[in-house]
This record gives structure tokens, C-alpha cells and sequence, in this order.
């Protein structure tokens, strides 16, 4: 399985106009090579190297697996066209935020899960309330790190 970006590469710079100092748009993603099986596709964004521990960007669920990637721009409501779901991030808000890091190059870890089954869930989960509702039920994973410094 492969998680890219049109708008950086793999340990490159993400651009400003998904932080908070642009626009702070959710970044473009392309998911290919999914496995045979998976049912629906799970997304994490967090910042490990956050003052205060790890920092939640965003939290997406019960993504169709013949999407193919997710645009630019998504729009920060909890139930998304195709049946998507999205949860709540660090800034305690449903959706995507953007990076902004209070000091120094912070890196920004996707981490993307093909799962067996469309989880019986509702929006608004935390990270940790999706992981532990995706375990035993993970078929593949995929990463993409990307670096912002203000």
C-alpha cells in the first residue's frame, strides 16, 4: 500500500497553505496498491514532536476504498460525501488542522490503514478511540512524513 502527496514529498517540506500559516486546508492525498479485502481505509495525522506530547492534525474513518486519495481542501464537518467520517484532532475540533509548531522543524506523520470492515461508528472519534476500534481488523498500513517550520 502507498500513501503520497501531490503537494510534497516524502520527508519534504509541506506548504504553507496547509498550516496555519496559509489557508489551512487539508493536504492532498493519494492512496494506491490497496490490499485485496480491505473494506474501508482509516487516516491519522499527528505531530510526534509536539512540547506536550503527541499532537492530533486529523482523524478520518470509513473512507471507500476505490477512492484513490482524498482532495485538497475537504471541509471540516463530521459526515463527508461518500459516507466519510471525521473525528476530533488536538485542537479538540472535528476535521483537519493544519501544522503549527510553536518552535522549530516539527515532523508530520500520515499514517493510513486498509481494514477488513466499514467500522460501525459514529464521527467524532479521537485517535486512540480509532485505533482501538481498528484493532484486529488492520490488513496494511502506509506512512508519509512531511516536515513545516515556522
Amino acid at each position: 500500500m502507498i500513501l503520497s502527496s501531490p503537494a510534497f514529498e516524502h520527508g519534504g517540506f509541506i506548504p504553507a497553505r496547509y498550516t496555519c500559516d496559509g489557508e489551512n486546508i487539508s493536504i492532498p492525498l493519494n492512496f494506491s496498491d490497496i490490499p485485496e479485502g480491505t473494506r474501508s481505509l482509516a487516516l491519522v495525522m499527528d505531530d510526534p514532536d509536539a512540547p506536550m506530547g503527541v499532537f492530533v492534525h486529523w482523524v478520518v474513518y470509513n473512507i471507500p476504498p476505490g477512492l484513490g486519495g482524498l482532495p485538497e481542501g475537504l471541509p471540516n464537518e463530521p459526515v463527508l460525501e461518500g459516507g466519510i467520517l471525521q473525528g476530533i484532532n488536538s485542537f479538540k475540533t472535528i476535521g483537519y488542522g493544519g501544522p503549527c509548531p510553536p518552535d522549530g522543524a516539527h515532523r508530520y506523520m500520515f499514517k493510513l490503514y486498509a481494514l477488513d470492515a466499514v467500522l460501525d461508528a459514529e464521527p467524532g472519534m479521537t485517535k486512540h478511540q480509532l485505533l482501538s476500534a481498528i484493532d484486529g481488523h488492520v490488513l496494511d498500513g502506509a506512512g508519509l512524513m512531511g516536515l513545516y517550520e515556522r
